[in-house]
């Protein structure tokens, strides 16, 4: 039977609950200065309500959209308490809500001072426009989020290559940007009272510090302080290289096992969009490893760097590591190159011969194979290779396993429900990892996971 762990690391539970109580309070206010400037009242009237309703859905949607700024500017104590992925799951959903609000707002608004007249709609929209301060601003700011938003939607981003997603996406900041004046200049809920002026301008505030101080500040010096370069590039084999990197004062770069950074590689072309790649082993202070696997432009360019390519990073990111750990025992689960932070994990992670094991799901050879080896031998590292191809879309297991994806997981880790399980891969086969994991009865608290999505 495996020993629970000695100490016991906070689940981020507490935190998460606040910025949660957090979010709907600043809701609550601003739902409360509408209704006491008249918001209710304005709902009697056909052509006041359009007004009143506009209002409001401003108001609510320009609150969710700082609210998605702040959750993406890399603040650590939400990178700590969410992670990456559960982060970016929920700024899709404020996104979304918030740019429907947005709309919601341009029409009712203009609808409402056309005087519910829909012919006269278009001449009063060009009015609006053209004629109050900030305005055009404010729609060059609209267009931006629709480019945002609908690059965003799954089937367009299926069609999109990540480097060009991820540089039409920047412009969402640009979009909340633009808006900033003509709220401030002519939103009366803005100005109605000495609170609502502090509580926007510290909203914006907030939201500005943020983004300058960690998705600008911090990587620009924490990059001026390393200096990464490429030392070497070695082919892993199916596609898969490693790529060896060496800079300066690493031994104070604070990076776990386990976490991923953005990389920009310069001298190529593409270098300013950034890329996420896991480290493929545990930082030692000397130098760091990550593995790619070729899936589209930014990573087949890798394979070309040569030694001594200046390398940007931003990070590290992820709560893929022992700050998760609640348990002695753990199991690692993961899928083709998904493997890449479990084997950083198996190396940087403290256990005995018999309390760490690693299922390795992949469709032609094993990434790591030699190395996992030297572990198995020198750590006590149990290995199980599960070859072939998925055999469905809803199950994690390859082809030719004869029993059902719970009966097969307690089947290789019996006391599954007694460990800490750290999973990574794409994202719907971790999902259905974590569905095993929890009908095999470990808690959700103990399910470790992140998951390929951008």
């Amino acid at each position: 039977m495996t020993a629970p762990v000695v100490r016991r690391q906070p689940s981020g539970a507490g935190l998460r609950l606040g910025a949660a109580v957090a979010m709907w309070a600043g809701l609550l206010l601003v739902t409360y200065w509408w209704a006491a400037g008249g918001g209710i009242t304005g709902l009697g009237g056909a052509e006041t309500a359009l007004d009143s309703l506009g209002r409001l859905t401003g108001l609510v949607g320009a609150d969710l959209l700082l609210v998605q700024v702040l959750l993406m500017a890399r603040l650590p104590v939400l990178e700590r308490a969410f992670g990456q992925d559960r982060l970016v799951a929920v700024h899709r959903v404020v996104g979304f809500t918030s740019f429907n609000l947005v709309l919601a707002h341009l029409v009712l608004i203009t609808w409402g001072y056309a005087a519910g007249d829909l012919t006269a709609t278009p001449a009063e929209f060009w009015d609006l426009v053209t004629d109050y301060p900030a305005m055009l601003l404010a729609l060059a700011g609209t267009a931006c989020l629709i480019l945002t938003v609908v690059t965003s939607v799954r089937a367009a981003r299926a069609r999109l290559r990540y480097e060009s997603w991820h540089l039409l996406h920047l412009y969402g900041y640009l979009g909340v940007g633009l808006a900033l004046p003509h709220q401030l200049w002519t939103g009366q809920e803005f100005l109605a009272s000495p609170a609502a002026t502090v509580y926007w301008w510290s909203l914006w505030a907030a939201a500005a510090v943020a983004v300058l101080v960690w998705r600008i500040g911090l990587p620009l010096w924490r990059n001026a302080r390393h200096r990464l370069r490429v030392a070497s590039v070695v082919p892993e084999g199916d596609g898969v290289v490693s790529v060896y990197l060496t800079g300066r004062h690493l031994d104070r770069l604070p990076v776990r096992a386990g976490q991923f950074f953005g990389w920009r590689f310069l001298g190529r072309p593409g270098w300013t969009r950034g890329n996420p790649y896991s480290l493929s082993a545990a930082p030692d202070g000397r130098g760091l490893r990550i593995t790619v696997k070729t899936l589209g432009d930014g990573s087949a360019a890798v394979r070309g760097l040569r030694a001594g390519t200046p390398v940007l990073f931003e990070g590290p990111f992820g709560r893929l590591t022992d700050q998760a750990r609640t348990r002695r025992g753990i199991a690692l689960i993961g899928a083709g190159v998904g493997v890449t932070p479990l084997r950083a994990l198996a190396e940087g992670l403290d256990y005995a011969p018999g309390e760490a094991v690693l299922l390795h799901r992949f469709t032609t050879r094993p990434l790591f194979a030699a190395e996992l080896g030297v572990l198995a031998r020198q750590r006590g590292l149990r290995v199980v290779d599960l070859p072939g191809r998925r055999r469905s879309s809803a199950s994690w297991l390859g082809e030719g396993v004869p029993v059902d994806d719970v009966t097969a997981l307690r089947h290789l880790v019996p006391d599954i429900a007694e460990r800490d399980v750290y999973v990574c891969g794409p994202s719907p086969w971790a999902e259905s990892v974590r569905r095993a994991a929890t009908a095999a009865g470990v808690p959700a608290e103990r399910i470790h996971v992140e998951e390929f999505r951008w």
